[in-house]
């Protein structure tokens, strides 16, 4: 992988972390904040966007219509699967487990699919990932309330959710060459268009969960779609298969962000947890 590719990735796995954390801070309706900072993320993002339209690089037609509104969907699930799964329990849990999953699961799916074979390095490299999970989780049959086992089930869900958009938007990058900034964009206008309605049925929080999420609101706004432009630009010069492992090196930062922002406990073992799970991501990338 070129260096300038590698230097993208890791600026995304930041910005990844850091709007993964601006998004634990959320209070209110979880519909209507996800709608919010993806409307304002539209805005953002349109002027980006248009300008392959404008060049000519990109033009606007039934392909680019149709991928990126499938990936609208699967975003849309994304989001809301994730908001919930920090609304309910811990960010160093969910976050690392989610990050973990993800390339587990685009494995067997590039496995199951293209009809490739996993090398046995790449098979250690899951269950690497497991393992780190069952680190960071702790012991998931401890009584309490937020017991570590629903969270670790919440991050997988989250997890898969992420696997299927990945193989989409690079299928849409790559093999439909589509412009990076002008997908993006047309994915989160149809986002916004999704979640309108359920927005406008939740009206009467609208004004209240934007006023108080206000600065994570435009925080993701500005992070998410540049966290994930950086990522779909990089799949254009290296493999999927390169790049996603790479970009969860977030994973450490979100555990060490949930530990100082949030003050969760078991902060060395869920350090541990996560180096173990980003082996596992690496070696699966082998």
């Amino acid at each position: 992988m070129p260096p300038h590719t590698i230097a993208l990735v890791l600026v995304a796995a930041g910005a990844h972390a850091v709007w993964n954390t601006a998004s634990k801070y959320k209070g209110g309706d979880t519909v209507v904040f996800v709608w919010a900072y993806t409307c304002a993320a539209t805005l953002l993002c349109l002027p980006v966007g248009i300008l392959p339209v404008v060049t000519g690089t990109q033009p606007i037609g039934w392909r680019l219509a149709a991928a990126s509104a499938v990936s609208a969907v699967l975003h849309i699930v994304y989001s809301l699967t994730l908001q919930t799964g920090y609304d309910r329990f811990d960010l160093g849990v969910v976050y690392p487990v989610a990050r973990g999953t993800g390339p587990v699961v685009t494995m067997l799916c590039a496995v199951l699919l293209p009809g490739e074979r996993p090398t046995g390095t790449a098979v250690l490299g899951a269950l690497v990932v497991v393992a780190g999970i069952v680190v960071v989780a702790g012991n998931p049959f401890r009584n309490g309330q937020r017991r570590p086992l629903r969270g670790v089930l919440w991050g997988a869900a989250t997890g898969a959710t992420i696997a299927a958009y990945t193989l989409w938007d690079s299928h849409s990058v790559t093999s439909l060459r589509l412009a990076p900034a002008t997908y993006f964009t047309g994915t989160y206008l149809l986002q916004s268009l999704m979640l309108t309605p359920r927005a406008l049925h939740r009206r009467d929080h609208v004004r209240s969960v934007t006023r108080t999420n206000a600065g994570p609101i435009l925080t993701i706004a500005v992070f998410s779609p540049l966290a994930y432009v950086l990522v779909l630009t990089a799949m254009q010069t290296a493999s999927v298969a390169l790049v996603a492992p790479l970009r969860e090196s977030s994973i450490v930062v979100g555990s060490l962000l949930a530990w100082w922002l949030f003050d969760e406990a078991h902060l060395a073992r869920r350090i541990v947890g996560a180096a173990i799970v980003l082996a596992g991501i690496a070696a699966i990338s082998l």
